[in-house]
């Protein structure tokens, strides 16, 4: 038995979709926003086909043609897709090249700092050679 508080279920029709609301529906799935599953979930819209017939009666796009297939690409297509990744490799190495030409230049600047401080304070910065214990761990791992 059904209770007097529970809503009763009322199918729609298309009569019931005004004409705004019809446009409004096809604009947000041609813009991206919805899907047509979801603008039905959304909307309420029980119809499968009903947001379909919508897309091919107020849509700017081709809906009828639309194939869900991926075409082969001409060899022309082809062709330019390897160029653009080609240019942009070049540009990734040309930008990589200037990264290690600034780090070499950093890596010369950074010895003549470490030569000036050396002279002025009188400190040896740098080691010379290598600490004695580990001279000696890398002679036994020898067997020498």
């Amino acid at each position: 038995m059904k209770k007097d508080n529970e809503p009763q279920y009322v199918k729609r029709t298309q009569r019931d979709y005004s004409y705004a609301f019809k446009l409004q529906v096809v604009q947000e799935i041609e813009s991206g926003f919805l899907g047509i599953k979801a603008a039905q979930r959304k909307y309420g819209i029980q119809g499968n086909a009903t947001v379909k017939t919508w897309l091919l009666k107020f849509g700017n796009l081709d809906w009828e043609n639309k194939s869900h297939l991926k075409m082969e690409k001409s060899p022309d297509q082809k062709l330019l897709e390897l160029e653009d990744k080609v240019r942009l490799l070049e540009q990734q190495k040309a930008s990589l090249e200037k990264r290690l030409e600034d780090s070499d230049k950093k890596v010369i600047l950074f010895d003549m700092m470490i030569d000036i401080a050396e002279a002025e304070l009188k400190i040896p910065i740098r080691k010379k050679s290598l600490p004695q214990q580990l001279i000696d761990s890398r002679l036994n791992k020898k067997g020498v």
